[in-house]
């Protein structure tokens, strides 16, 4: 057999003759649905070396079943796989196992499997003369390669040798690719087209709005983008992809499959400590608006491409599930992006807010909050279900997109309101100052000043004890989350101030 070198292409080993199996080495069709991490905030950014999210990957493949008892092998599968979650349709034969075979081929993996096996040593001087010698591998792959040969014992890479290790074939059990394999048992061999769906574990997802301010801020630009996120060895091309906006309940979660390593080997005994390396990601392509995701979305094309296409949201239960309307590439380890929502002009507007808690220190000035306010509604412009992202909020000052703010927002329904905080304002401040009537009785004064050029909408929550009461005041009160509200517009440099008499319970 002609020896495996490492660096080299490396093939699997031939089943054995008495067995029955059958290979399937990749699918006709696939489809990727993605799940966001469960566990990650809507305003944390995607972590390219920890993707906690999971992908449904559903693939059609064809396969001959030989008649009676065979082994049926999917290769390239998910590494991160949910071997227990994978589910066969369309066999027309009876499934009695399913197994897993995740251990990848690599120059690590080949070498601990070799340990106290027969290898050949291909060795390299200064000179860069060549010579083979067989010697046998007496170490684990962790620190120096303790080999023996004819002459005794020694440590590869010493003594001015480059050292290359050959192998006399591949150890059972390991494989180039993720396997999944399940026995079958049929009365006649048949070809057949199946189904496999399974979830994998390592994808990820998130969603990202910029809004880009209209002059006077009472409208803007909106545009969205998802990131589709892969931390898996398997990629998928010409996928059918889609994610899934909500929060479904996940009991259970595995561990991130161990990536395929190289073998680091050093001339010398002493223990070597390796740090785990993060598995490489490609930075996201530029977007651009040549897909959009959401409902009643023209997507805007290239000049040279077909008419602009419409997609429609789906409902997924109490989730929403945003399809890619055109099969695209979802390669192994990479992000990419793709249009969300194409842009459209929507109402909004910009709250400066500061609140006064009542009992905490007297006369303390403090800078307004800067909230971005919409109303998913179709007559504002939006109408539709928003999935939770990150949003980047910009003015257009010349030629300049100058950023305002950053925030985040949860999932947001039809009908609902869309709050972001999307930064501190210096110029619009809040001081607040009480003063003792009697025992029971207590006057606030509270102060917003503007120092802006413009005028601003203001609102400050007047946060009550427990029991107490406002019994009168000097302007009208609304009411928000049970306390009072305070709702004004602040003009360009200037203030305005609230009194109200507050009862403290007995």
């Amino acid at each position: 057999m002609r020896p495996i070198v490492l660096g080299a292409a490396l093939m699997a080993a031939a089943p054995l003759a008495a067995q029955q199996v059958v290979t399937s080495s990749g699918p006709v069709r696939v489809a990727v649905t993605i799940y966001r991490a469960p566990d990650r905030g809507v305003a944390d950014a995607i972590n390219p070396a920890w993707l906690g999210g999971y992908a449904l990957i559903s693939e059609e493949r064809e396969v001959a079943i030989p008649a009676g008892d065979a082994t049926i092998r999917f290769e390239g599968v998910a590494a991160g796989m949910l071997a227990e979650t994978a589910l066969v349709e369309g066999l027309g034969a009876g499934v009695s196992e399913k197994n897993l075979d995740a251990e990848l081929l690599s120059p690590r993996n080949l070498y601990a499997r070799a340990f106290g096996r027969p290898v050949t040593l291909r060795r390299t001087d200064a000179k860069g003369h060549i010579r083979e010698e067989e010697a046998i591998i007496r170490s684990a792959p962790d620190g120096a390669a303790i080999v023996q040969t004819k002459a005794g014992f020694e440590i590869a890479n010493c003594g001015g040798l480059k050292d290359a290790i050959a192998y006399d074939g591949l150890p059972e059990g390991l494989n180039a690719r993720p396997t999944l394999s399940i026995a079958t048992h049929a009365a006649s061999a048949q070809k057949a087209r199946v189904r496999l769906t399974y979830l994998a574990w390592g994808f990820d997802w998130q969603a990202h709005y910029v809004v880009k301010l209209a002059p006077g801020a009472q409208n803007a630009e909106m545009t969205a983008w998802v990131t589709l996120a892969n931390g898996d060895t398997t990629g998928f091309a010409q996928a059918q992809a889609a994610v899934v906006g909500g929060k479904p309940k996940f009991e259970e979660s595995r561990e991130q499959p161990e990536e395929a390593q190289e073998l680091v080997l050093h001339c010398r005994l002493s223990p070597v400590m390796q740090e785990m390396a993060a598995p490489p990601i490609l930075s996201a392509p530029v977007p651009a608006p040549a897909v959009a995701m959401m409902a009643d979305v023209v997507v805007t094309g290239n000049k040279r491409m077909a008419p602009p296409v419409v997609v429609k949201e789906e409902v997924l239960g109490d989730l929403r599930l945003y399809r890619v309307p055109m099969p695209t590439n979802v390669t192994a380890h990479s992000q990419k992006q793709v249009a969300l929502m194409a842009a459209r002009r929507v109402k909004l507007g910009l709250i400066h807010r500061a609140d006064v808690d009542v009992g905490a220190e007297d006369g303390e000035s403090q800078q307004a909050r800067i909230r971005l306010r919409m109303a998913n509604r179709k007559v504002d412009g939006l109408g539709l279900a928003l999935p939770a992202g990150g949003m980047a909020v910009v003015q257009q000052v010349g030629a300049a997109a100058l950023p305002v703010g950053e925030g985040a927002m949860e999932d947001k329904a039809v009908g609902e309101t869309v709050n972001v905080e999307i930064g501190a304002s210096p110029q619009v401040r809040l001081e607040s100052r009480t003063r003792r009537i009697n025992d029971r009785v207590e006057m606030i004064t509270a102060t917003a000043r503007n120092a802006n050029r413009w005028p601003v909408h203001f609102e400050s929550q007047q946060l009550l004890p427990d029991g107490a009461r406002v019994i009168s005041a000097s302007a009208k009160l609304g009411r928000q989350d049970g306390h009072p509200l305070w709702a004004v517009t602040i003009p360009a440099g200037g203030k305005v101030s609230l009194s109200y008499r507050l009862q403290l319970p007995r």
